[in-house]
Formats: structure tokens, C-alpha cells, sequence
């Protein structure tokens, strides 16, 4: 097993329902995050664990889609979205802290690998740190986005 993991903090100058309003408002996403190009519903309606849909984002300067489902939630604290693709599991976790000046929003990615191959080795090696820093970039620009689109509305 591979595990490779990222993880980011913001805060935010909202309370932390406001945060979670905005966070799970998946019809909304493209709107919020620069970097999420579409969402489409694959199942269920609004946000509770089993949601699935599948969303396009723009990552190495293309755009790639997956399908993602809710795993894990516990409401307005956190919670879990997890997609499979390349013979690999990924889980994002979102968690809500409320702070002085408002919600403290860290999301940790990671990347899970059963038995890889050489050849899933070998790529994971010339390419996995590479994958990492440019997931960080993204995360922080949706963090941004979303403190920007929070603060918007509270205004």
C-alpha cells in the first residue's frame, strides 16, 4: 500500500455554518471554485452522505472529470468525499473549527494504493511529488475561493 497526502488550513471570516453552507453547495461549485469547470449529479439530492456526482476540474491545464460520493459527515464539523480512478482511492476531508475571527477550514487530501505495481511505483517516483505540490496549489486556490464567496455573502 501507497500513501501519499496533503493538507491546507484558512481562515475564514464566517461562521462555521456559513462555511458549511457554502462548502457542500455542490450545484454552486463552478461558480465558487476557479478551478471546478462542472458538476453533475449522479445521485441524490442535496448533500448527505451518498451523494454522488462527478466534477470536472482543471488540473495540468486540462480538464479532468471523476465521479466523487459523500462517505462521511458530521454536520458543521466536518466531512468526507472520496473517488476512485488509476487503481487509486482518494479521500478529501473537510474540517470546520470555529476561532475568534470567524472558521478555520482544513481540508487534508490523500491518496491510497493497494498493492501497486512497478509500474504504478515507478510513475508515483518521477511524478507523485510533482502531483502533490500542484494538488496543494489547487487547494489553496479553492480555500481562497471559498473564503472570497463566504465573506461575499455575509457581507
Amino acid at each position: 500500500m501507497s500513501d501519499e497526502s496533503v493538507e491546507v488550513t484558512k481562515e475564514i471570516h464566517g461562521s462555521p455554518e456559513e462555511v458549511w453552507r457554502v462548502i457542500t453547495d455542490l450545484d454552486s461549485a463552478p461558480e465558487v471554485m476557479r478551478n471546478i469547470v462542472a458538476v453533475e449529479r449522479v445521485e441524490g439530492e442535496g448533500f448527505s452522505v451518498g451523494t454522488r456526482w462527478r466534477e470536472t476540474r482543471r488540473m495540468f491545464g486540462r480538464d479532468e472529470a471523476e465521479t466523487m460520493w459523500v462517505s462521511d459527515i458530521d454536520e458543521p464539523r466536518s466531512y468526507t468525499v472520496q473517488s476512485r480512478a488509476g487503481g487509486a482511492l482518494y479521500t478529501t476531508v473537510f474540517r470546520l473549527t470555529p476561532i475568534d475571527e470567524g472558521t478555520e477550514l482544513v481540508v487534508t487530501f490523500g491518496a491510497e494504493t493497494e498493492d501497486p505495481g512497478v509500474g504504478q511505483r515507478v510513475m508515483m517516483a518521477l511524478f507523485g511529488k510533482a502531483a502533490m505540490k500542484a494538488t496543494r496549489k489547487a487547494l489553496v486556490e479553492d480555500l481562497d475561493d471559498i473564503a472570497v464567496a463566504v465573506e461575499k455573502a455575509g457581507s
